[in-house]
Order: structure tokens, then C-alpha cells, then sequence
């Protein structure tokens, strides 16, 4: 599942929480939806949080990739150096 399909679905779970809360609250309107806009808060907090990680393990990804590519750029820079050499050394 993309990443957002899974958020376009928590805010739709989001919106249909909050409009079933306020028809079926046994509390003031102003308790009701103090309630819900709280819930909203946390329930974003949680994606932002999830989405946060989710960003920091794609850095972690991309800077072992960028290594990787650093080291392979160096190994094939010394191997090009010794072949020109040896090239340099080959009696025509």
C-alpha cells in the first residue's frame, strides 16, 4: 500500500470517527467536540510521527547508498589508475 492511500484512509477513518462521535454523543456539543478535535490532534501527531520515521529510515538508506557509491568510485578510480599504468609500461 502507497503511503498515500494509507494516509487519505486515516483521514477518512478520521472524518467518519468524528461525525459518528457527534451523532451518537451523550455529552454537550462543546464536550463532544472538544473531545474529537483532541482525538484529530493525536491521531495526526501519530501519522506525522510514522511519517517522520519513515523519512529518517530513507535517509539512513540513501547515506549507506551514498558510501557505497563513494567506495565503488574510489576502488574503480585506483583500478583505472593501475591499468593506465600498466598500459603506460607495455612495450609497443
Amino acid at each position: 500500500m502507497s503511503t498515500g492511500k494509507l494516509v487519505a484512509g486515516v483521514l477518512a477513518g478520521v472524518a467518519v470517527g468524528a461525525a459518528v462521535g457527534v451523532l451518537f454523543a451523550p455529552d454537550k456539543g462543546t464536550n463532544t467536540r472538544r473531545r474529537i478535535s483532541k482525538k484529530g490532534e493525536d491521531l495526526i501527531e501519530g501519522v506525522r510521527d510514522k511519517l517522520n520515521q519513515y523519512l529518517d529510515s530513507i535517509k539512513k538508506q540513501i547515506e549507506v547508498i551514498e558510501e557505497e557509491a563513494e567506495n565503488l568510485y574510489s576502488a574503480g578510480t585506483s583500478e583505472a589508475e593501475e591499468l593506465k599504468r600498466e598500459f603506460e609500461n607495455t612495450p609497443y
